[in-house]
């Protein structure tokens, strides 16, 4: 990246009237949807989130599209579901040639610009430079494919334009966005493009923590623990939540205090009032309480996430309460800067339902394709999660699969915390073969698939479902290995 480039001794100038919205995307790693203030989090680690939300328009129930890094990344830069973007699990490269946010916006006369963690360039070299055809079309880089393997709490390691390593001073997320800041100084009399990809809340892979600035940890320890965390983390590994949620939360804050510095200097630039934000994360995090990591599942913990937006076309907008999903975001900052949105984008903008507004073609539920930890897909109303998984499929290697068993229903407004599979209950029986002929709609119309789905083995009601492992370990009192991914 440049030096900061030269502002008028008067100040930045004002955006012209109709002048094109610079737009910043800021993205976080395994954040919980739950973490922010204006979703009832009284830990008070989002003020700058929340103010965004209530300043823009915030999307209450935002859905991933995959809870794992790669593949929820893939849809976020092309707007396609994993499957169908190339990418269903991570260590697979975006392929050359899709059509990708930054491709469009620089078609359009955009200037272009990536910071921090990408993990799209595949397996070839995950510890090296992102060679400039796997960058997914943007020009100003400083990044790291695996930014968890190049860098650790003080010692953020990225490479430049040229594949050059460069090491950014201070804390890693405030180094990451002290980046992003010169970015904006040095564009701020053009439009741009800025996607901003932190590591923060995310583990640290080698040593599995959160490590948080100093003091940071300590003053969240006991701050909060959600319901599912509090029902299942004495089953976790090491653990679990009680060990690790102050760290988790004190990263949050202090992504949070950075990103209130970045909108300072779009302030002190001019620019504020003509640049969309957009802040979401990739996923969620479950703290081991559901499989033998941290997400890979279809329960809310690991699919739902923050999604808030501001400035043109979304100061004001207000609450979105129904499901949406994040791989939306790309066609929505396309439409947005009034650019068109190529073929083959799967995603719809989001622009018609602030304020109010209406979009009659959009669905009412959000789709989910799961992978690695199982072959799963799972659809998400305002009201039900419907999930099934294929029962001997390759999790690693097998995109899809022809047939799916029943796996998991959960009430969400009785049930928010998912903590009572009504699967295969004969008082939800109804309820289920809907929600199965709503997932056989979304797997033929983005799969082009129409596999079987088996129900679940029948029950009465009053019997509870026995919860398991995919390997068969219970969930009460399970101890298991774990080897940290990304």
């Amino acid at each position: 990246m440049s030096a900061y480039s030269a502002l008028p001794a008067g100040g930045a100038p004002a955006p012209p009237a109709g002048a094109p919205p610079q737009v910043i995307v800021v993205l976080t790693d395994q954040q919980r949807w739950d973490t922010a203030g204006v979703h009832g989090n009284r830990a008070g680690v989002t003020p700058e989130f929340d103010r965004i939300a209530r300043e823009g328009t915030l999307f209450e129930q935002a859905i991933t599209p995959n809870p794992v890094c790669a593949p929820a990344r893939s849809a976020l830069q092309t707007g396609r579901y994993p499957t169908s973007a190339g990418v269903f699990r991570n260590g697979l490269p975006l392929p050359q040639g899709i059509p990708t946010l930054a491709g469009e916006f620089a078609a359009a006369g955009y200037a272009t610009g990536y910071i921090g963690k990408w993990h799209l360039a595949g397996d070839d070299n995950p510890d090296g430079p992102v060679p400039p055809g796997r960058r997914g079309g943007y020009d100003s880089w400083l990044a790291s494919d695996r930014l968890e393997f190049t860098s650790d709490t003080y010692r953020t390691v990225v490479y430049d334009e040229d594949g050059e390593p460069v090491r950014l001073p201070g804390y890693r997320s405030d180094a990451l966005i002290d980046a992003a800041i010169r970015f904006v100084a040095d564009h701020h009399d053009r439009p741009y493009l800025l996607f901003l990809s932190l590591l923060e809340p995310h583990h640290q892979n080698p040593t599995d923590d959160y490590p948080a600035p100093d003091g940071y940890r300590e003053r969240y320890e006991g701050a909060w623990l959600p319901p599912d965390l509090a029902a299942l983390s004495p089953g976790a590994a090491q653990g679990g939540a009680h060990r690790h949620l102050g760290g988790y939360l004190g990263q949050i804050k202090r992504v949070d205090e950075g990103v209130g510095r970045l909108r300072d200097a779009l302030r002190s630039l001019g620019t504020e009032e003509n640049t969309v934000l957009a802040w979401t994360a990739d996923h969620g995090s479950h703290f081991r309480t559901r499989n033998s990591e941290y997400k890979r599942s279809a329960h809310e913990a690991s699919v739902r996430v923050p999604l808030a937006v501001t400035g043109p076309g979304f100061t004001g907008g207000g609450l979105v309460r129904r499901p949406v999903g994040t791989l939306d975001l790309m066609p929505t900052l396309l439409a947005a800067a009034g650019l068109t949105v190529p073929p083959g984008v799967q995603g719809r903008s989001l622009l018609p339902l602030t304020g109010g507004g209406r979009d009659p073609g959009r669905p009412d539920s959000a789709f989910v394709q799961i992978s690695e930890d199982r072959v799963g897909r799972a659809v998400r109303t305002s009201r039900w999660k419907y999930a099934v998984q294929a029962p001997g499929a390759d999790a690693w290697n097998d995109p899809d699969a022809d047939h799916y068993t029943e796996t998991e229903l959960y009430d969400l407004a009785a049930d928010p915390y998912e903590l009572d599979n009504l699967a295969g209950l004969e008082s939800h029986r109804a309820v289920a073969d809907e929600l199965r002929r709503e997932l056989l709609g979304w797997l033929e119309r983005i799969e082009g698939a129409k596999p079987t789905v088996e129900r679940a083995p029948a029950r009465p009601a009053g019997q509870r479902r026995a919860e398991s492992f995919p390997d068969g370990t219970p969930w009460e009192g399970a101890r298991f290995g774990h080897r940290p991914r990304p």
